[in-house]
């Protein structure tokens, strides 16, 4: 029988496996938007900034997306991305899901990727916790220089109220992988690629649509302290460990007061 618990489980263990599908970019597959590598290449000299992020991530197979809203912080390479899961919409999340991860404190979760590390964080704030991962490409590492990419201009077009080129953009790694994407880039905004969309390959039908809508752009230098969790959080070793931790907690708080 399923438990409020397990549910809960099932869901933060979901959110941790899809965004690890859906950030699959050029360059590296963490689990978070990844702003390294390859993906550098797109937004050309804005390489520090920060901006709401709306994103949408969708199987190609599937007729149901993903939706989210956080807020993004990039610096040289390496990204932070706040995100309320208890606000993301998606048929593949139990219906009572959210309302459990706000209860067990996982609704708030940071996401933060380290190509100079090869290391990809999730920190739950609410938990003062945070579980450490390898990232599984090397090429997340590289240097924008490892990268060229060729444009052609597709048409202009409007986003968000931003006049923008619409171009065709093709990033090639010194392999000679090629990652293509379509990137909108704002004309009164440094040309930054205030939408980007692409495909992201997998197998069979295991391919990913994914939109990025970026809002609210700033392009103050953001701190380097928010690239790394707090000190005084505990450090996990897997997603399973932690979950493991807080259900004993949970639990624990459940417990009937012992009667004499």
């Amino acid at each position: 029988m399923k438990t409020p618990f397990f549910n809960c489980l099932a869901a933060a263990l979901l959110m941790a496996a899809v965004s690890t599908d859906a950030q699959r970019m050029p360059g590296g597959a963490p689990p978070t938007p990844n702003f390294g590598g390859a993906m550098v290449k797109l937004f050309g000299d804005n390489s520090s900034f920060s901006a709401t992020l709306d994103m949408r991530v969708k199987p190609v197979a599937s007729e149901e997306p993903m939706q989210m809203q956080g807020k993004l912080a990039c610096l040289e390479g390496k990204s932070r991305f706040e995100v309320d899961m208890s606000k993301i919409t998606s048929s593949r999340i139990p219906p009572a899901a959210a309302a459990q991860m706000q209860s067990m404190g996982l609704s708030q979760m940071v996401m933060i990727s380290r190509p100079d590390k090869s290391l990809n964080c999730l920190v739950y704030p609410n938990l003062k916790a945070y579980v450490e991962m390898p990232m599984q490409d090397a090429d997340a590492a590289k240097s924008a220089s490892d990268f060229k990419i060729e444009t052609t201009e597709l048409g202009k077009e409007t986003v968000d109220g931003h006049p923008c080129v619409k171009n065709k953009a093709v990033v090639t790694d010194s392999q000679g992988n090629k990652h293509e994407s379509t990137v909108w880039n704002a004309t009164d905004l440094r040309s930054f690629p205030v939408k980007i969309e692409m495909v992201l390959p997998g197998t069979g039908e295991s391919s990913v649509a994914s939109t990025m809508l970026f809002k609210d752009i700033s392009f103050s230098k953001p701190e380097a302290g928010l690239f790394d969790p707090p000190n005084d959080f505990t450090k996990y070793d897997s997603m399973m460990a932690m979950m493991q931790q807080e259900m004993m907690k949970h639990m624990g708080q459940q417990r009937p007061p012992h009667s004499p």
